[in-house]
């Protein structure tokens, strides 16, 4: 059984360290060889396997690229990447809903700096949960952000909200 580093240490199997109702969403973060159609090759497995692209962000360098990619079912994409051949690491990030108001983004913004929590990126979701739209951050504090999150109103996404959108 695969562990997974639990930050203080320890491993922790995956079927007890996450839920579906986690409040974390998982991003696979692929290593691709910066060549013609290495994309589309990546994409064209999880289409194979009727898997649903949640998010998709490539950041690029002269020799490689790192997609970074969400998908509806997280056990069966980190399945199938296991038997890919392609080099890959997962990370936890968070999904928020896009609140009401004029500004959402400054919303979510406001509310982690209060908080003094610093977001290392960001970009969309192809979720549209109660008509809005929503988006991934990573943080450099992962606890403190869903707690502040939580705590200001905005509605996080989880693993199970994924796989009712298919």
């Amino acid at each position: 059984m695969a562990t997974s580093y639990d930050g203080l240490g320890a491993g922790i199997a995956d079927a007890t360290a996450r839920d579906h109702d986690w409040p974390c969403l998982r991003q696979f973060c692929v290593f691709l060889e910066n060549r013609l159609g290495r994309l589309r090759d990546l994409l064209r497995i999880f289409e194979k396997h009727d898997l649903r692209i949640i998010a998709l962000s490539i950041n690029d360098s002269h020799d490689c690229a790192t997609a970074r990619v969400m998908l509806s079912s997280y056990d069966r994409g980190r399945e199938i990447l296991s038997l890919s051949g392609f080099a890959y690491f997962e990370s936890d990030i968070i999904g928020v809903e896009l609140p009401e108001g004029h500004q959402p983004f400054a919303m979510i913004c406001g509310s982690l700096l209060q908080a003094e929590v610093n977001i290392h990126y960001t970009y969309p979701l192809l979720y549209r949960g109660q008509g809005r739209g929503a988006i991934a951050l990573s943080v450099d504090d992962l606890d403190m952000a869903l707690k502040v999150l939580a705590e200001r109103g905005h509605r996080l996404i989880t693993e199970d909200d994924l796989l009712l959108e298919e």
